[in-house]
């Protein structure tokens, strides 16, 4: 009976005053997706063409795919306990080997790449029928649908691992479409029918602050990139002003995200009468265009300190505006959902970009850092401003 489904519970505790708390297990898992972020972020930097450009894209939904999946499930499950531990760590191996074989995804290493990435997602969900199929009739439905629709994405997964380079992304980009619609159909299933989000009986709390924590990676990547490259240039006074500006840049998006919205979300989601809805939109959706462009702002970081000076090219221009587009309007996006109410200080950023796009060619790399910078600075102080108003009203 124990192998078709576990005889103790191995669920979180929902009463307790730490059930909620992130487990060191978790954050040791993510370092994986450290690793997994440098190597997409790199990726993108030796390809700044639009086939770079989606097959990147690709490439760091399919990661955050597989951590959004695995952050709900230790949301429902205990990670101290030693089943659930173990499938961690099992995770993290079978991470690292999806991690190594992203520069040559769409090279060499393709199945490799699918086989881990299937091995991951099916792998984690067959463990969680086995674990809730005895003490949770709800949850145990739930995931009998999941594992039906990753079944089927695993065929075009595996398809393209298999196929000639010039076709995987087509074919990759229809399974990860299936696994992106999953929860928003609610994982429908012909005669089980649709999975609703107020039987997603999760800890708002656990998934806000597991979710604040992959910012905190994304975010970290980026520094590390900008330290790396900066103690690999002779230094001088303009390599440091450039150096001044990616870490400006970095304090900057840390604010957008953690002064304001974070902790609104927090909340919200831990009052609300169905979290499930709210995680699945806010938190699964919405925040990977967050760690996208914090990627993208990475990348362009790594071209401006490499060649500060001068007119700057496309590739520096495109990365460092659409980047800090990007991260307003995943920020906007989360903010609106969860406010009920567009920032207007969002709106004026993303307006100050457009215009910024319009003069960047004349400008050096250095002076787009700044400006994007100043952005940045100039969204998250009147976003702060606007918001202590609002609590003395």
């Amino acid at each position: 009976m124990a192998f078709f489904g576990a005889i103790r519970d191995y669920s979180r505790q929902r009463d307790a005053a730490d059930s909620a708390k992130v487990d060191f297990v978790e954050l040791f898992f993510d370092l994986v997706f450290v690793f997994a972020i440098t190597q997409i972020s790199h990726f993108l930097l030796h390809d700044l063409t639009l086939k770079g450009l989606a097959e990147s894209t690709l490439l760091l939904t399919a990661v955050w795919w597989v951590w959004v999946y695995t952050m709900w499930v230790t949301n429902w499950l205990d990670p101290a306990t030693a089943p659930v531990r173990t499938m961690l760590f099992v995770l993290m191996l079978a991470g690292l080997v999806l991690s190594t074989s992203i520069p040559a995804a769409f090279a060499g290493r393709g199945m490799i790449f699918a086989f881990a990435y299937v091995a991951m997602q099916l792998g984690r969900t067959l463990f969680m029928l086995w674990a809730v199929r005895h003490h949770n009739s709800t949850n145990y439905l739930n995931f009998v649908r999941i594992t039906v629709w990753l079944i089927v994405s695993a065929i075009f997964w595996i398809a393209g691992g298999a196929a000639l380079p010039e076709y995987r992304l087509p074919i990759w980009t229809v399974a990860l479409a299936i696994e992106i619609l999953g929860p928003a159909a609610g994982f429908w299933v012909p005669r089980i029918g649709a999975s609703s989000t107020t039987g997603w009986n999760v800890s708002g709390d656990h998934m806000a602050e597991r979710a604040a924590l992959f910012i905190i990676i994304a975010l970290g990547e980026s520094i590390l990139v900008s330290g790396a490259t900066f103690s690999e240039e002779e230094w001088s006074l303009v390599s440091f002003a450039a150096f001044l500006t990616t870490f400006v840049a970095s304090v900057a998006m840390w604010l957008i995200y953690f002064n304001v919205g974070q902790s609104a979300a927090h909340h919200k989601i831990a009052e609300t009468d169905d979290p499930g809805r709210m995680a699945r939109l806010a938190y699964t959706y919405v925040h990977v265009l967050l760690v996208a462009g914090i990627i993208v702002v990475a990348v362009s970081d790594e071209l401006i300190l490499d060649h500060p000076l001068g007119h700057a090219e496309a590739a520096v221009i495109w990365t460092s505006i659409g980047g800090t587009a990007l991260y307003l309007v995943g920020n906007l996006l989360f903010k609106r959902y969860v406010n009920g109410r567009v920032p207007l200080s969002h709106l004026v950023g993303l307006g100050l970009c457009a215009g910024l796009a319009v003069i960047c060619p004349a400008l050096s790399p250095l002076a787009i850092g700044a400006a994007t910078s100043m952005i940045l600075i100039i969204v998250t102080i009147w976003e702060y401003w606007s918001y202590t108003q609002r609590k003395q009203q």
